[in-house]
């Protein structure tokens, strides 16, 4: 969900969400590298389902 909504604010700010000034850019560079520090899907999946017992 985070990517859709940051796509959609990066297209409504254009060029300047890409800029350092704009929070946009920043939140555009955190929510693309969060699933790099988290962890893939598959991974979550799996303490997720440890965590369930499953």
């Amino acid at each position: 969900m985070t990517n859709r909504v940051i796509s959609q604010c990066m297209e409504l700010y254009r060029d300047y969400g890409y800029l350092e000034d704009y929070k946009v850019g920043r939140f555009f560079r955190d929510v693309r590298a969060h699933p790099i520090y988290a962890g893939t899907n598959e991974i979550m999946k799996r303490i997720i389902g440890r965590k369930l017992g499953i």
